[in-house]
């Protein structure tokens, strides 16, 4: 017999074994939560609204307003567009970063590293990391925070990992837009880190003030795994992973780096581009290469050219924005879309080619659109 007849384990039987008696089951708390979480829409601001609070610091509206920036939702860029309009009085105070790299050169690393030096230094950081999308899946990881453990813990630290959605250069596609909103959210140094060294890697270059180039040392012909366009944008190359058995090899390809730049012409802004070995891990460097970004931006602020080169990338943007909001008007069309499904068709049977099916569908666009009455 036993004393607990739920559980056979309770008899005389069984010496030394007791089995308490379970409770009765409970229903499931967490999908009525999620049922309830779906019915309750996410509340969106007022332009205004996140304005205010980008203005305060709010991190936030900072990082909605971003994501916001990067949408392809249609309402969505609108409300973005002002909020942007009200934040670009307060921008424009920052120093604009690139830092770019050939893969598993240990661009996060040095983020990281380099960021803490800024921010012990009394700076308010924002890293725009952008992340590779696939291909295939147009997912990214959209890692970065985890790479830069110890950064992202600073109240005068940002870091916004953003997928790079097939745009060329490695760039987000708004990546412009959400520097304007870091500045005015009051971060004075915006580093954006690309995806690696492309063939337009000039996008990256056409946003910022200072350009870095990371470059490995010991991976085969120092010069060889670089394009010449690069090194001729770049304003300071820094030779990483220089510590333990490989910091011989960093000082001997910094060495080589200098001599191949006396052949390049003299840049527009008088500054000399600069080469230096440094480490993530040891910080070997890192007080160097911020000092010598430091002579930068003395340098191009006392004789103009980085107001010349900032009026001279807002005309570039205000071009780059006309084709991409013309690309976006042509492809929501629906006449224009069915229309563009056919040739595709003819291209694929080549009753067409790739350039007469474009003629004929830009011809097609431009007689779709009204007359404007004057």
């Amino acid at each position: 017999m036993t004393k607990d007849n739920s559980h056979i384990e309770n008899s005389e039987t069984f010496k030394n074994l007791k089995v308490n008696k379970g409770i009765i089951e409970t229903q499931d708390i967490n999908n009525n939560s999620i049922k309830r979480f779906k019915n309750i829409k996410r509340k969106r601001l007022s332009a205004e609204g996140y304005f205010k609070g980008i203005k305060n610091g709010n991190i936030t509206f900072l990082s909605q307003a971003i994501t916001l920036v990067e949408s392809s939702n249609t309402k969505h860029q609108e409300l973005a567009d002002q909020i942007i309009n009200l934040c670009l009085p307060y921008s424009g105070k920052s120093r604009r970063i690139g830092i770019t790299g050939v893969p598993g050169v240990g661009k996060s690393t040095f983020i990281e590293t380099f960021g803490k030096n800024l921010v012990k230094q009394g700076h308010r950081i924002a890293v725009l990391a952008i992340d590779p999308s696939s291909e295939k899946s147009k997912g990214s990881i959209l890692g970065d925070k985890t790479r830069m453990e110890e950064l992202v813990k600073s109240k005068n630290a940002f870091i916004r990992p953003s997928p790079s959605s097939g745009s060329l250069g490695g760039v987000a596609r708004k990546t412009r837009e959400s520097i304007i909103l870091c500045e005015a959210a009051g971060f004075d140094t915006i580093l954006i880190e690309t995806v690696g060294v492309g063939q337009s890697e000039t996008a990256v270059h056409s946003m910022t003030d200072f350009f870095l180039l990371l470059m490995l040392a010991g991976a085969g012909d120092e010069l060889q795994g670089i394009k010449r366009g690069i090194m001729e944008m770049a304003d300071t190359i820094a030779i990483t992973k220089a510590d333990g058995d490989n910091k011989i090899k960093a000082i001997t390809a910094e060495t080589e780096y200098k001599n191949a730049l006396h052949l390049f012409p003299a840049s527009s802004n008088n500054w000399q581009t600069e080469v230096l070995s440094c480490s993530a891990i040891s910080s070997f460097g890192i007080e160097d290469l911020s000092k010598k970004i430091d002579l930068f931006f003395s340098l191009t602020l006392e004789n103009g050219a980085l107001e010349k080169k900032r009026l001279e990338q807002a005309k570039y943007w205000m071009h780059e924005t006309i084709k991409e909001k013309l690309m976006n008007h042509l492809y929501q069309n629906t006449e224009q879309i069915n229309l563009i499904k056919k040739m595709e068709k003819d291209i694929l049977n080549n009753n067409v080619s790739p350039f007469t099916a474009a003629d004929i569908i830009f011809n097609s666009y431009l007689k779709s659109q009204k007359p404007r009455n004057i």
